[in-house]
C-alpha cells in the first residue's frame, strides 16, 4: 500500500437505532445494537431491503436531516454524531455515478483530499498511489463521463483511499466489477488494512470474496435488530440454516440451472461486424466502445454478453436496445419482429420500442420517472395501450413475485440497491416485450431474490421471450445462459457461441 499508516481507526456504537424514511410507515431499518470498535473488518450482511445502505448512510452522517425522515435511538461516531466526524469517514456507495464530481479522474480522486485540507503537495502522490491499488490505469486527465459503471467503482473506491481515512464504509464495492476488477478492489481494501488502523465495514451480497479479510461479521435481521454477530467461521457456519432462511448467499451456496438448454428459436434480432460506441459528456467526438461483433438474439434464448469492465458490454446492450446508433457494421430486426417499423431498432419510436425490446439500464434510477413504485410498474402496460384491468394484474404479480408489494406505495429512489434492481427489472418484463435487454440484472440480490429473478426470466424464456443480459455474475450463467458473447480490448470479430459447446 502506497499510504502511510492512519491514525487509529474510530469506533461506532448504535443503541436501539433506527430510520424511517418521510412519507414511510414501515421503519428501513430498527432496534439496532452494535459496538464496532477501532481497527476492527467487518462484514454487513442482511436480505434486500434488511436496512444496512441505511445504516452505512447514517454512519457517515449523509443520510439527512429531520425533514428526511425520522431517527430513533443513537448512533455515533467516537462519541460525537456522525455529522460531526464526516472529515474521518469516507463512504464507497452502491452507486458510483452518485460519487463522480469533477470531469477528470485525476480532479476526482483529489476531491476528498482538497476538501479535508490535505497539503497540496502530499495530493497528487496520495491520487497517483490510489489509482495504482484499485487498478484503474488511466491517464489523470481522462474523462470520468467516459468510464464505465466498473470503472466508476474504482475510482469511487481510489477517492476514499486517498483520503486515508479512520472509518472506511464500502456499500457493495464489486457488485458491476469483472473477475478481475473483484480482485483488485478487494486486494487494495486488504493492503489498506494492512498499511492503516483504519476501521472497514463492508456490506456485501456474497460472502466468500471477503471472509478471509474480515475479522467479524453483522447480520441485520429484515425485521429489525441483529440476526447474527461474531467470527466469520462462527456466523457463517454457525448459523448457516437460519442465514439461509434470511437469504444471505451462505458459502458454498449452489446456483444451479434453472431450466433445460433452449433450442434454436426463431431470431429477433442479428448483429454482423457490428461497432459501438457513445459520445460522453462534455466530448465532441463518438468514441469507439467494441467492434466486429456478431450475434443472434433468438426466441427462448439468453445470451449473456461478459468481458472486463470497459470492454464496451452496457455500449453494446444500449445499442442492441435501440438506444444508440451503431458506429458502422449491421444491426438489423428481422421481418416478423419489426412488425412493418424499420431494420435498425434506433429508427423506432418508444412506443414502437416499449413492446418490443424492453431495456434495464446498468443505473436504476436512469429509469425511474414516477413518484411511487406501483405506478412506475404502470408506466409501460399504460404506454403499450394494456387495457387498465390487466395493467393492474401484471403489476400485482410483479409487486408479489419480486418482494415489493410492501413498497407499492413507495417513491422508488427511497429503495434499498436491491430493491431498485428488482424494481427496474420489472418495469422492463411489464409490458411483455419480445426482447429484454438487461444490464447486470442480479446486482444487490440476496440468495432468494436472486432465485426469484432468475425464475421469473425462465419464465418468460419458456413463453417464446429473449433475454440479452450483461453481467459478471457468474451464478446467473450458469443457471440461465444458452449463449455467451465475450467482449475485450480485441478489434478481431467477436462471435457469441453456445454455452453447450464450452462445457
Amino acid at each position: 500500500m502506497t499510504s502511510q499508516r492512519t491514525a487509529g481507526g474510530a469506533r461506532v456504537l448504535a443503541r436501539g437505532w433506527g430510520w424511517r424514511h418521510a412519507g414511510r410507515s414501515r421503519w428501513a431499518v430498527r432496534d439496532v445494537d452494535l459496538q464496532i470498535e477501532p481497527g476492527e473488518r467487518v462484514l454487513l450482511l442482511g436480505a434486500s431491503g434488511a436496512g444496512k445502505s441505511t445504516l452505512m448512510q447514517a454512519i457517515a452522517g449523509v443520510l439527512g436531516g429531520d425533514e428526511e425522515g425520522d431517527a430513533a435511538g443513537t448512533l455515533t461516531i467516537d462519541g460525537l454524531r456522525p455529522a460531526d466526524a464526516r472529515e474521518h469517514v469516507a463512504l464507497v456507495l452502491q452507486d458510483p455515478d452518485s460519487q463522480v464530481v469533477m470531469a477528470r479522474l485525476g480532479d476526482d480522486v483529489a476531491f476528498g483530499c482538497e476538501n479535508a485540507g490535505v497539503p497540496a503537495e502530499e495530493i497528487w502522490p496520495r491520487v497517483e498511489g490510489a489509482l495504482r491499488d484499485v487498478g484503474l490505469d488511466l491517464p489523470l486527465s481522462s474523462s470520468t463521463s467516459a468510464l464505465s459503471g466498473g470503472q466508476k467503482q474504482r475510482l469511487a473506491l481510489a477517492g476514499a483511499i486517498a483520503m486515508r481515512p479512520r472509518l472506511l464504509l464500502l456499500d457493495e464495492p464489486t457488485a458491476n466489477l469483472d473477475p478481475a476488477g473483484v480482485e483488485e478492489v478487494r486486494d487494495a481494501v486488504q493492503r489498506l488494512c494492512r498499511g492503516s488502523e483504519a476501521t472497514v465495514v463492508i456490506v456485501e451480497h456474497r460472502v466468500a470474496v471477503w471472509s478471509s479479510l474480515v475479522d467479524r461479521v453483522i447480520v441485520l435481521d429484515e425485521a429489525g435488530g441483529v440476526l447474527a454477530d461474531g467470527r466469520p467461521d462462527d456466523v457463517l457456519d454457525g448459523q448457516r440454516a437460519a442465514l439461509d432462511a434470511a437469504g444471505i448467499w451462505v458459502r458454498g451456496a449452489a446456483s444451479d440451472r434453472v431450466r433445460g438448454q433452449a433450442g434454436a428459436g426463431d431470431s429477433l434480432l442479428t448483429a454482423e461486424s457490428l461497432s459501438v460506441g457513445r459520445t460522453p459528456f462534455g466530448v465532441r467526438t463518438v468514441q469507439l466502445a467494441a467492434c466486429g461483433i456478431d450475434f443472434a438474439a433468438q426466441r427462448g434464448r439468453t445470451m449473456v454478453v461478459t468481458g472486463p469492465n470497459g470492454a464496451g458490454k452496457s455500449t453494446l446492450a444500449l445499442t442492441a436496445a435501440g438506444l444508440l446508433r451503431p458506429i458502422d457494421g449491421r444491426l438489423a430486426a428481422t421481418d416478423a419482429f419489426r412488425r412493418g417499423l424499420a431494420p435498425e431498432p434506433a429508427r423506432w419510436r418508444s412506443r414502437q420500442l416499449v413492446t418490443r425490446i424492453g431495456t434495464v439500464f446498468q443505473d436504476p434510477e436512469h429509469q425511474f420517472v414516477r413518484s411511487t413504485v406501483r405506478d412506475e410498474l404502470a408506466v409501460g402496460p399504460r404506454a403499450a395501450g394494456v387495457d387498465r384491468r390487466s395493467a393492474d394484474a401484471r403489476v400485482e404479480e410483479l409487486l408479489v413475485r419480486l418482494r415489493l408489494g410492501r413498497l407499492a406505495a413507495a417513491n422508488p429512489f427511497t429503495l434499498s440497491g436491491g430493491e431498485k434492481r428488482r424494481l427496474s427489472v420489472a418495469t422492463a418484463i411489464a409490458t411483455r416485450p419480445d426482447l429484454l435487454v438487461l444490464d447486470e440484472p442480479t446486482f444487490g440480490q440476496d440468495a432468494r431474490t436472486w432465485r426469484e429473478l432468475a425464475a421469473l426470466l425462465a419464465e418468460l424464456l419458456d413463453d417464446g421471450h429473449a433475454v440479452m443480459a450483461v453481467t459478471h455474475d457468474d451464478a446467473f450463467v450458469r443457471a440461465l445462459a444458452d449463449d455467451v458473447l465475450e467482449l475485450g480490448t480485441t478489434t478481431e470479430p467477436l462471435q457469441s457461441e453456445r454455452v453447450e459447446a464450452r462445457q
